[in-house]
């Protein structure tokens, strides 16, 4: 398939049903969600701990073998100002680099304030913070991915 700089042209992309994962790719891990087969709710699934590329996305292509994926969006870093600095230099890349491995469509959404939220919400949840620092990154693929399903369900009305 193809890695999609547009979010309309990557939901264009994706086929009718099927689920779809939200990446949140750190330095030292990739929170990773996947949503219903609607499409309707993203749900945090774990947190990658980061090696060498080649294992990273072998492990991101079992889950998509294992959970039927129709697709992957990953955040993208943005600056406040709406900028693009290093990180996501480094995110596109990471998305080029794992569409040589897989047909399934690749897109970006902006991630900015995505940790902030997903925080916020293990604090309301009374989250210890060792049990915070161990789901942070899926929640926050989950937030990233709720966000994609909302405007998915906006674009079918």
């Amino acid at each position: 398939m193809s890695v999609f700089a547009d979010p309309d042209a990557f939901f264009a992309a994706l086929p009718a049903q099927g689920a779809l994962a939200g990446l949140d790719l750190g330095e030292k891990t990739i929170g990773v969600a996947v949503s219903d087969l609607r499409r309707s709710v993203a749900t945090p699934l774990e947190t990658v701990k980061r090696s060498k590329f080649t294992l990273d996305a072998a492990r991101l292509l079992e889950i998509a073998k294992s959970k039927a994926l129709a697709g992957f969006i990953l955040g993208l870093p943005l600056n406040m100002d709406g900028s693009e600095g290093p990180r996501c230099q480094s995110t596109r890349a990471f998305a080029r680099n794992l569409e040589r491995l897989t047909d399934l469509p690749i897109g970006f959404w902006d991630e900015r304030l995505s940790t902030v939220a997903a925080e916020r919400a293990l604090l309301a949840f009374d989250t210890s913070r060792a049990k915070r620092a161990q789901v942070i990154d899926h929640v926050a693929a989950g937030f990233i991915l709720q966000g994609v399903l909302d405007r998915i369900a906006v674009m079918r009305r």
